[in-house]
């Protein structure tokens, strides 16, 4: 055993003290360097990308667990994809143990950062930008983790994409924190997730602030235990740019945070003001799908201990009007809940009990027999909202290591 040891400490010390830093500079044939950077890293090594822009033509991938890709500040060290060529991603990262830091992507044709199937896969530091702002052909995502566990999202920028500046999906074990998104379409996104933390964000100028999705259809299913805390989601009223025919694309302009078909979503301690739809909306989702399992109501919802503002001046959803004058109002309450309870979704043999617990009152429900239903609305206000005690999810833990990482 004795030896055991020993020989696992020497290995150990052996692959530390081979671990080289790879360093890379702008200029010519900088795309050629940096893909065979990323090609020959191994496990332990350092991408160093020194400052200056890098001016790249294609997308880059990199597939080693354990390597660290480092710039000297994202405004620093910039790839600019302004002359991509292909249509996917900036950088597309499919391994474990990858830490991304202090660089900026610019202007990719796809989405800006990708990550897929990678385990503690960390976004440190990061700008990813459509410089030309807001536009319908901006790629889609900006920092984009899917199929993913023990993702980390810390002091992020994002500016620009078309459907979600900050998204994650169908992954597990999540933090999103200390980061700005603003002027996309949906500024934070978590969809199809399990066990997030969304917590000391600024979620602003964009169409929604801060959205936790669960859609039908997907390998992934059941996206629940949400936590959304301590952030700034203000003045989100950057008109809807989404290309028509996505989900985002039905998002109100002036949404602070939308919940759809999502469970133990637990919304406190933020401050929500200037989105001229809703402060908070929770709704379920109203399309036609195939899947028996799915449930498309939000339940086990609680926003609480929020400090809201005026939000709700200027209802972006079809019949918001309407439903502003019917309540003789200046502004919708600062809760809107579609009131679907006592449903029975496809495949489902009984009605579904849906829980809200809202605090943060008055609460508007809408009090629609099925999804969708707005011609049956039958509309009603309340100081609060309480079905009883709902429990709140437990904070997520990452490994140590990369809990610790910009701490």
């Amino acid at each position: 055993m004795k030896r055991l040891i020993i020989g696992l400490a020497g290995a150990l010390l052996a692959s530390a003290a081979h671990a080289a830093t790879l360093a890379v500079s702008p200029g010519p044939d900088a795309q050629e360097r940096l893909q065979t950077a990323l090609l020959d890293a191994k496990p332990g090594d350092v991408v160093e990308l020194a400052a200056g822009r890098y001016e790249l033509i294609d997308g880059l991938s990199l597939d080693v667990d354990g390597v660290t890709v480092r710039g000297a500040g994202p405004d620093a060290t910039v790839l600019s994809f302004k002359g991509q060529k292909g249509s996917g991603e900036g950088l597309l990262v499919t391994s474990d143990k990858v830490v991304l830091r202090d660089f900026a992507v610019e202007d990719t044709r796809g989405d800006g950062i990708k990550a897929k199937d990678s385990d503690q896969i960390s976004f440190r530091n990061l700008r990813v930008e459509w410089t030309g702002g807001p536009k319908e052909t901006n790629g889609a995502y900006g920092v984009y983790p899917v199929s993913s566990s023990n993702v980390l999202i810390d002091k992020v920028t994002v500016r620009g994409a078309s459907d979600a500046g900050i998204y994650v999906g169908q992954s597990r074990n999540i933090v999103v924190r200390n980061s700005t998104a603003e002027f996309n379409v949906a500024g934070i996104e978590i969809e199809n997730s399990m066990n997030a933390d969304v917590h000391d964000n600024l979620a602003t100028r964009n169409a929604g602030g801060v959205l936790i999705f669960d859609l039908p259809g997907l390998p992934v299913m059941g996206g629940h235990s949400v936590r959304v805390f301590r952030n700034r989601i203000v003045q989100n009223d950057t008109p809807n740019f989404a290309p028509k025919g996505n989900i985002v694309a039905e998002v109100p302009t002036g949404t602070g945070v939308m919940v759809m078909a999502n469970r133990d979503v637990h919304v406190f301690d933020n401050e929500i003001d200037g989105n001229g739809s809703a402060a908070v909306l929770l709704v379920s989702y109203t399309r036609p799908y195939d899947d028996a399992s799915y449930n498309p109501l939000p339940r086990d919802v609680v926003v609480r201990d929020n400090r809201i503002g005026r939000n709700g001046w200027s209802p972006g959803f079809p019949g918001g009007d309407l439903l502003l004058k019917a309540i003789g109002g200046e502004a919708l309450p600062p809760v809107i809940w579609d009131g679907v309870t006592n449903f029975t979704p496809k495949g489902f043999s009984e009605p579904q009990v849906v829980r809200i617990r809202a605090l943060d009152g008055p609460v508007l429900s809408l009090g629609l027999p099925a999804p969708g239903a707005l011609m049956q609305a039958n509309p009603s206000v309340a100081p609060s909202l309480d079905h009883g005690s709902i429990e709140e999810p437990q904070s997520v833990a990452l490994p140590t290591d990369q809990a610790a990482l910009g701490s």
